[in-house]
């Protein structure tokens, strides 16, 4: 048990950026019912874009996150407005295919476009630390943890407080009563999966200077995704946050504290995904995973 407070402040770190990873994919369920099995893909652009614009302009990753999570909200509502506008009412299985078909495009895109061999992003503060007693604290996370706070933070202030936040809010609750007051549902659909796609890509920024970029990293960050929002609620932004933290928690205390525990950790997530299924499908807030 000696490690708890290290384990304490890496799992804040993990359950912070976890949070940003996955709270786009539950905004845009609640919003639109539609599960987007691409959102991995979205995170891995935003890498690879933070990548491109750090090797090839020298610009620092967090520097053009803004305009990279422009970009990611410009194509996410083109996306919708292509594609997902067309199965909205379809069964789910066809919007499953359909996303998941995207998700393959965007992976094969970037294997033609920066190759299969692993990439990183090395600015000056990635591999920085600092020393609280015992406790080591990666500046690289520290970092990465500030820059998604503010972002989970604005995503609420937004929905909270502003005219379109508000009705995203209405359009998640009542479809019906949200058409009788006259709101545009197709473009709120399309603003909130926009944003859904840009809160992906941000991530994706952040996690290019903390770890490897490839065109295969969607499907890890798709399973833990989809393992926080059932865990927390599918639907549920809230819950995404508190799935977000409990599933840093499980993994960072199986990494310290089972043996090979790094190897180990990735299974937490599968494992996490099988119970609630089984045991509780609604999750800790929201609603039945088969409703």
């Amino acid at each position: 048990m000696e490690f708890i407070p290290q384990l304490i402040v890496d799992a804040l770190l993990l359950g912070g950026i976890y949070t940003l990873m996955v709270i786009g994919l539950a905004l845009s369920f609640g919003v639109t019912r539609v599960i987007n099995f691409a959102h991995g893909e979205a995170v891995m652009l935003g890498a690879y874009g933070a990548y491109t614009v750090f090797v090839v302009f020298g610009v620092d990753p967090l520097l053009a996150m803004p305009f990279l999570m422009v970009a990611g909200c410009l194509l996410g509502m083109g996306l919708f407005h292509i594609s997902i506008e067309r199965v909205l009412a379809a069964p789910h299985v066809n919007q499953i295919l359909l996303t998941f078909g995207i998700g393959l495009v965007l992976q094969n895109a970037a294997l033609i476009g920066w190759k299969a061999n692993e990439r990183s992003v090395v600015p000056s503060y990635a591999y920085t630390s600092f020393g609280f007693g015992e406790v080591i604290v990666p500046g690289g996370r520290l970092i990465g943890f500030a820059v998604a706070l503010a972002l989970v933070l604005a995503l609420f202030f937004w929905l909270k407080r502003t005219e379109f936040g508000r009705a995203t809010r209405a359009l998640a609750e009542n479809r019906e009563a949200t058409v009788l007051m006259g709101i545009n549902v197709p473009q709120m659909y399309a603003l909130a999966f926009g944003l859904s796609v840009s809160l992906g890509v941000a991530s994706g920024v952040i996690m290019s200077f903390l770890g490897a970029i490839s065109p295969f990293m969607g499907f890890h960050i798709l399973v833990k995704g989809f393992a926080i929002i059932v865990l927390g609620g599918l639907g549920s932004i809230a819950g995404a946050v508190i799935g977000a933290f409990l599933l840093a928690f499980a993994e960072t205390a199986v990494s310290y504290y089972v043996p090979n525990g790094t190897g180990w950790a990735e299974a937490v997530a599968f494992a996490t995904l099988f119970l609630v299924l089984v045991l509780r499908p609604r999750g800790i807030i929201g609603q039945a995973v088969a409703e």
